[in-house]
């Protein structure tokens, strides 16, 4: 496929998508017939990781006193999910 074509096919989904017919029809989560998945549902996993980012930022922020501290803390903030995993997958031996 050229470039043309992947551009024309990428702008032709997303208009189909914001097309009240083809995404909003159904509430369902099913891949759409334009060849791209379903992106419905999605939201609330965003909103949740969202406000801990927000949490964490207050969390590791509020102690910060020096610049090496606030880009410390924001790096921890955003990235304090795979923190978690690693250190329970090591916790755990796995």
């Amino acid at each position: 496929m050229s470039l043309k074509e992947h551009m024309k096919k990428d702008k032709m989904s997303t208009e189909c998508c914001h097309e009240d017919s083809c995404c909003h029809e159904e509430m369902s989560c099913k891949p759409h017939h334009h060849g791209h998945g379903g992106h419905c549902g999605g939201g609330q996993s965003n909103a949740i990781y969202g406000l801990g980012v927000v949490g964490a930022l207050f969390y590791f922020l509020k102690g910060a006193s020096t610049f090496a501290l606030v880009i410390t803390g924001i790096g921890k903030a955003i990235f304090w999910p795979a923190i978690l995993m690693f250190k329970l997958l090591t916790y755990l031996n796995i």
